[in-house]
């Protein structure tokens, strides 16, 4: 090796190190911060009521008797735990499966069987993100009441349904277009139908876009506070999150008990997105940009 080529080696050498050095300097800063709300959370779901305001670094008895009260239903905001907890599940799931329908059939449609006018209402769905999804909780809550759908879940899972399709149907389709058309050409020439050409060709190849939109609209809806506060109104029906305001509604609200069921509250998402984190990057990535 040189002395030229042995200057150069280093010189990128140094540069990798000083590029590493500026990222952790970035890096270790936003790591903490974004850690310090999760650690004072779990403070609280580890601290007697007593303490759990004490401004201790940690707790001097540590207790999990939060959690056995929430567990047990043990208080009266608590009285519909388990029964909201699989509210805010059904209604996840449901939206999250409905908008990956719609979102591949119109997909499949536009991009593969090339619908007249299709891309032009693919563009007009994506029109509605320009307005705020806030300033159409009113009108939902006013098309509802119309349809006869208020406090029933229906009503969630349906607005849930109409505010994630249109991102979910633009990435399947960014998606879909990078497929080659030649397996088309060759499913047709087998004699295949397109309801074959979807289940055969087009659903195998776009399962892990199809599984990162999926995720997507399901943590969408498992996410949303507004449309499940103004749409269902019965304790019975309510998702938890809803519920969890409820804590805020006296002067000595039970901040430990709230802070212990919002971190059981968290952990479904989480646990989903670990799962599914490859699909969701690879998936929503491969839709974002085309070729």
């Amino acid at each position: 090796m040189s002395a030229a080529t042995a200057m150069l080696a280093r010189r990128l050498s140094w540069r990798k190190v000083g590029a590493e050095a500026r990222l952790l300097l970035i890096g270790i800063p936003v790591l903490f911060w974004t850690l310090i709300p999760i650690y004072h959370l779990v403070l609280f779901t580890i601290s007697p009521k007593e303490s759990a305001l004490s401004g201790r670094l940690w707790p001097e008895h540590p207790t999990l008797h939060n959690f056995s009260v929430v567990f047990r239903q043990q208080h009266h905001y608590l009285n519909h735990f388990w029964l909201q907890m699989g509210n805010s599940l059904f209604i996840a799931v449901a939206a999250g499966a409905i908008t990956l329908i719609v979102a591949t059939g119109a997909a499949f449609a536009i991009s593969r069987l090339k619908v007249r006018g299709g891309r032009s209402i693919m563009n007009l769905a994506l029109f509605t993100y320009f307005i705020p999804a806030a300033f159409l909780a009113v009108p939902m809550y006013k098309t509802m009441g119309n349809y006869g759908l208020l406090n029933s879940q229906w009503s969630l899972i349906l607005a849930m349904v109409t505010i994630a399709s249109p991102y979910a149907i633009w990435v399947l389709k960014q998606a879909s277009d990078k497929l080659p058309y030649e397996l088309d050409e060759a499913a047709i020439m087998d004699g295949a139908t397109p309801l074959q050409l979807l289940r055969l060709v087009y659903l195998p190849l776009m399962m892990p876009s199809l599984v990162a939109v999926g995720t997507y609209a399901l943590l969408l809806a498992w996410n949303e506070y507004l449309y499940a506060f103004l749409l269902l109104s019965k304790d019975t029906s309510v998702t938890l999150g809803v519920a969890l305001g409820n804590f805020l509604a006296a002067d000595d609200s039970p901040w430990e008990l709230l802070m212990t069921t919002g971190l059981l509250y968290a952990l479904p998402p989480a646990a989903i997105y670990y799962v599914f984190k490859r699909y969701m990057v690879s998936g929503l990535t491969e839709g974002a940009v085309k070729s």
